[in-house]
């Protein structure tokens, strides 16, 4: 397997979208709430349709690769 892009994208972005780690949208109390650790229902389906259409931009619209 010469092509690590999409691995590389798609563990990237899981990690910084992961609700509650970075950031949680939308939070216990505020909009937007930073580094709190906890999440809801709605959080994590937010979370999951923005990871879905950031990988899907990068793969597919972007077409980017990565050659070792």
């Amino acid at each position: 397997m010469k092509d690590y892009a999409a691995l590389l994208i798609a563990t990237a972005l899981f990690a910084f979208l992961s609700p509650g780690l970075v950031f949680q949208l939308p939070g216990k109390h505020r909009p937007v709430d930073f580094l709190n650790m906890k999440t809801s229902v709605v959080s994590m389906l937010l979370h999951t349709v923005i990871y879905g259409l950031l990988l899907f931009l990068f793969l597919i619209v972007l077409n980017l690769h990565i050659y070792a």
